[in-house]
Order: structure tokens, then sequence, then C-alpha cells
């Protein structure tokens, strides 16, 4: 089974962009997955094919036709396609590494890229959206987000990284961030490479950077031990 993306924008031409390079570019490819970006101004309304209106009730900016996004909607997946319909929104729930495996686990994702002031809240009940944030910080539309959202699932699919390994042992796929990493050469200005990296005595390394994830994730991100 594919992994199969198809994003809905206002922009298009931004995709593939980084992801048709490094590892995602690679894999697509490969076809270990597909991207289609389909034009939302398609199913716009009139000859200057409006996408948006003045939000009800008054404030500033424009805010996404529910119809509009409702027929891009309904063009780019069928009732019965099994993919998950996401909305990439400052609102939305954090997106989380065992969300990401989720998904990257699923057939794809149809993923809608927001604009403006917001999209119609209708048409979020109404196609049954996920509303998904990548932080707490604002960007001038979704695509940002959805190529976020994408590359770190791609980078799990089957195939995509060297090693399998490497997608296990890093941070956000348990509890800790992960441990400081080190390489050649073994004195940097100053500075040694841990002495228990080259004793090759494996226990006392797995031991060295479990502690090292603790101390880590305890200064940077207490929230995930609970603290």
């Amino acid at each position: 089974m594919t992994f199969s993306a198809t994003i809905l924008t206002l922009y298009p031409e931004m995709f593939p962009g980084p992801l048709g390079i490094s590892l995602s570019g690679d894999a697509l490819a490969r076809n270990i997955w597909s991207l289609e970006a389909r034009q939302i101004r398609e199913h716009g309304l009139g000859r200057h094919r409006n996408v948006d209106d003045t939000p009800a009730g008054g404030g500033p900016g424009m805010v996404l036709r529910c119809d509009v996004l409702a027929a891009a909607l309904d063009a780019a997946g069928s009732r019965d396609d099994p993919r998950p319909k996401l909305l990439m929104t400052p609102r939305g729930k954090p997106l989380t590494q065992s969300r990401v495996r989720e998904l990257s686990g699923g057939p794809g994702a149809i993923i809608v890229c927001g604009r403006f002031e917001g999209v119609d809240e209708r048409v979020i009940e109404g196609r049954s959206l996920e509303e998904i944030s990548i932080g707490d910080y604002v960007l001038s539309g979704g695509e940002m987000a959805a190529m976020v959202l994408l590359d770190a699932c791609v980078r799990l699919l089957p195939g995509v990284m060297g090693k399998e390994a490497s997608g296990a042992d890093e941070s956000f796929e348990g509890s800790l961030l992960e441990y400081p990493h080190y390489t050649r050469p073994r004195e940097w200005e100053g500075r040694s490479i841990p002495e228990v990296l080259l004793n090759g005595n494996h226990a006392a390394i797995e031991r060295w950077r479990r502690e090292e994830a603790e101390r880590i994730t305890r200064e940077r991100r207490p929230d995930l031990l609970g603290e």
C-alpha cells in the first residue's frame, strides 16, 4: 500500500518543495509515497473563482467559504476514501510523534492548507476535518505546516531511512528527548568525547545515554516527564 497525500491549497506550486529532495524526495521518486497538490480555487465561485468572504458578525480579514472547500474535498476523495482529512491550523491539536506514527501506518491523508482568518466552521464539522497544529505560533498559511507533517510521516515509511532503528531511538519516540551524539575527531577545541562512549562497555553506554536523555528532558521539557 502506497502512502498517498493529497494537498488542498491556494498555492499548489509550493509543492513538492522541500518534500522533493532528500529522504522524502528519494522516496517520492521510488513511489514509496505519492503527492498530489490540488487548487482549491478550481471550485471557486463566479468569474473570478472567489473562495472567501467576509466573516459573519464582522471582524478583520476573510474566511474560506464552506461550500467552496467542501466541493474541493469531495473532488479530492470519494466518500469511502479511507484517508483522514486534516486541516492545518494554529488552533488544532498539537502534532505528536505518536500521531505521526499512526498516520504513517495508514493509507495517507487529505490535507487542507488553511489561509486567511480561518475556515468556515460548518465544513470542519460537515466533512469531519481533524484540526492539527505544528506549534504555538501563526504562519501565513497551512502549506509549510503540511510539509512538516508529511516529512515526519514519510521518513517513517518502510524503505525510506537507511536503518530502521534510526527512527525508533529519537526524541519523542518515548517520553524523553534524545541523548547527545558525538563523532570524530576525539578532541575538538578543548572538548572531548565522553570517555564512556569510547570504552566499548555497551551496558555503560546505554546507561549513560539514558541518564543524559533524562537530564536534557528535565531541563528542556519537564512536561514530558509529568513534572
